[in-house]
């Protein structure tokens, strides 16, 4: 009897080889042989899952970006208010070495979303999901009476998404200077001043 190949599980194997590479190598470095070595694949056994390597980032995006949203959720189940806005936003720091390597992945991603519409169309509508859960957290906290800035949330949701995408380049590129306790103390400063209206 044939074997049954679970084709999302390879999927997923092959993303989790392509984090390592590029963590070793870099992006450049994440041929599509080395790829399919560090997943124990054949390198022609890639073809029908990832025609080029452009498809394995734009799937690798995808993943990355559906197994935050999913960490969001679980974060913040029982939170409300600045509680559950301050786990919502940990979960896309770069806090420890998963959360790293997911960044290691969105960088090239950018890279390729700047030139390339489909890319960019998948990243902007990723990111609106995002704006509209801190945007809804938002107005929990106003209603909760927790925060008192009299900046507008719209300015306030792209500040803080400003924050954490930008600390996925910067701790990817400079770790020693960005540590995780850095990190959410620059978080909780600002959400402090949100808090205080300061």
């Amino acid at each position: 009897m044939p074997k049954v190949v679970d084709h999302d599980q390879r999927r997923v194997e092959l993303v989790d080889a392509t984090w390592r590479i590029i963590a070793r190598h870099g992006i450049e470095g994440a041929t599509m042989r080395e790829i399919a070595a560090e997943a124990g694949f054949a390198n022609g056994a890639l073809k029908p899952y990832f025609p080029t390597k452009d498809d394995l980032l734009t799937f690798a995006f995808g993943h990355v970006f559906s197994q935050t949203s999913e960490r969001m959720r679980a974060a913040t189940t029982g939170k409300t208010g600045l509680i559950a806005l301050r786990a919502y936003c940990h979960e896309i720091l770069p806090l420890d070495d998963i959360r790293i390597s997911e960044a290691r992945i969105v960088i090239p991603f950018w890279q390729k979303a700047l030139s390339d519409p489909a890319k960019a169309q998948l990243h902007d509508a990723s990111m609106l999901q995002w704006r509209q859960a801190l945007r809804a957290l938002l107005t929990e906290c106003r209603a909760n009476g927790e925060i008192h800035s009299t900046v507008g949330d719209t300015d306030i949701v792209g500040h803080l998404m400003t924050v954490v995408l930008g600390a996925q380049i910067t701790a990817a590129l400079s770790p020693a200077d960005h540590s995780p306790n850095q990190l959410i103390t620059q978080l909780d400063g600002y959400l402090h001043l949100l808090a205080t209206g300061d």
